[in-house]
């Protein structure tokens, strides 16, 4: 994909944003936002966390990134404290509903957004209905966060 905010200056990228994307447990979406986004273009710097990080990025999430090429099994939740002393292009909050408590950042940012998506770690149902809501909600954050880097919002 080429998006209009990064480019690639061989043999060194150029960053040219740098982006933030929160939710609660940084287990399920915004680990997928993070694979996503790292996989449009390698000269973004992106990270994730959460208000309470899970002691692990959700297995379903790893095993439907994998699906599309996107390899999260090295990642680990983080808490939002630890980008507190950094500055970002973008701070992105993911949380799905209003009984979410979307974290809110304090450090330096450009720009606050909010992209919400249902949380696919609260799926119930049989083995293949919650892998239904785990490939749907990813297929979601593809396609909103390849159309925020075209858009530039």
């Amino acid at each position: 994909m080429n998006f209009p905010f990064c480019i690639l200056n061989s043999p060194f990228y150029i960053v040219l944003m740098r982006i933030l994307i929160l939710c609660t447990g940084n287990s399920c979406r915004s680990q997928m936002a993070e694979g996503f986004l790292r996989s449009f273009d390698p000269s973004l710097e992106v990270f994730s966390a959460g208000t309470k990080a899970a002691a692990r990025v959700h297995p379903k999430a790893v095993q439907v990134m994998a699906e599309k090429g996107i390899d999260l099994s090295g990642h680990s939740p983080k808490t939002v404290e630890q980008f507190l002393d950094q500055s970002f292009d973008y701070v992105i909050t993911v949380c799905g509903n209003a009984k979410e408590t979307c974290p809110v950042f304090l450090g330096a940012v450009k720009q606050r957004l909010h992209i919400g998506f249902d949380d696919p770690a609260e799926a119930t149902g049989t083995e293949e209905e919650v892998l239904a809501v785990f490939r749907r909600v990813r297929d979601e954050i593809d396609v909103r966060f390849a159309q925020f880097l075209r858009e530039g919002r």
